[in-house]
């Protein structure tokens, strides 16, 4: 870890670390990901979420980061990686991968990723996590340099990472560009999902890309999911992975997953957490009440 950001993460009174950027204090928040395995649901994963704060009180994420000059963006990037690792290790159960969020907009050449990749190994090598725990999220629309996105995936999959593409079926979302990628997993968009499982058509499209991915070796993630209705029929499309509030919400490090296990989680895991980016679920969050392909039917 480069001299900056050593100096920019303090440990707190409870031990977790927090990032110092000017008037800032960042945090790590941590929601699980399940996988369907023998018919039940159990954390297989983690991604890290940025929790920002002044004086106490907390900011919305995207505001944050949009407030920042260009010139401190590769660097604000690189402090939460090493902020979201170092919590990682301390509360997070120790076989779960980590997803890790990058933007590659702010690597605009070869040499960035270098030197940030060299970053988050020594990060790594210094808390004693393993490499290929860690899977980086990006994101493939047009709008970011496309030369940039090839060469930040390739350098990240050289060191030992797995690839995420993240909010596939957002805006210009491309299935060959996705292809060419050649990710380990992709994320599918919440509203997205939401709106496929709203109907029989839209549900047999959701089945179809799935089943299409896996044929490519890909692994597939539902996010979002909210309510019980949505994991009955997310695990009847194959999908092998799940996010989302009806399962359980992000908690703010430390926290209260350190003790979770494959064998003893529950597919109903969703509880409040104190992380001020909870907000309360949109329907019922873990009812799991009559449903035809996506649309609700009245209970009687």
């Amino acid at each position: 870890m480069s001299r900056s950001i050593a100096s920019s993460i303090v440990r707190a009174d409870d031990g977790t670390a927090v990032g110092q950027w000017g008037r800032y204090a960042l945090k790590s928040a941590f929601q699980p990901i399940f996988a369907f395995e023998s018919g039940r649901l159990a954390p297989v994963a983690f991604e890290a979420l940025l929790r920002p704060f002044t004086d106490g009180e907390a900011l919305a994420p995207l505001n944050f980061l949009g407030s920042l000059p260009l010139d401190e963006r590769i660097v604000v990037e690189n402090l939460l990686h090493a902020l979201h690792l170092t919590n990682a290790a301390t509360c997070l159960p120790g076989d779960a991968s980590i997803f890790l969020n990058f933007d590659p907009s702010v690597f605009t050449d070869h040499a960035v990723a270098d030197m940030s990749i060299h970053e988050m190994r020594a990060t790594l090598s210094r808390i004693g996590l393993d490499p290929h725990r860690i899977v980086c999220e990006v994101t493939e629309k047009e709008t970011v340099s496309q030369e940039a996105l090839f060469s930040l995936v390739a350098s990240l999959r050289a060191s030992g990472f797995g690839i995420a593409v993240d909010d596939y079926g957002a805006d210009d979302s491309d299935m060959a560009r996705v292809r060419d990628l050649h990710p380990d997993i992709v994320k599918f968009d919440a509203r997205w999902i939401a709106r496929l499982m709203d109907s029989g058509p839209g549900y047999a499209l959701l089945a179809t890309m799935v089943s299409t991915f896996a044929a490519q070796g890909i692994r597939t993630v539902f996010e979002g999911i909210e309510e019980g209705w949505q994991v009955e029929l997310a695990e009847k499309t194959g999908v092998a992975m799940l996010q989302g509030f009806a399962l359980a919400r992000p908690e703010i490090a430390p926290t209260s997953f350190a003790g979770m296990t494959r064998n003893g989680a529950s597919a109903t895991a969703g509880h409040a957490s104190g992380d001020p980016a909870n907000s309360p679920p949109s329907g019922d969050g873990g009812g799991r009440g009559p449903k035809a392909f996506g649309r609700r039917t009245r209970q009687p």
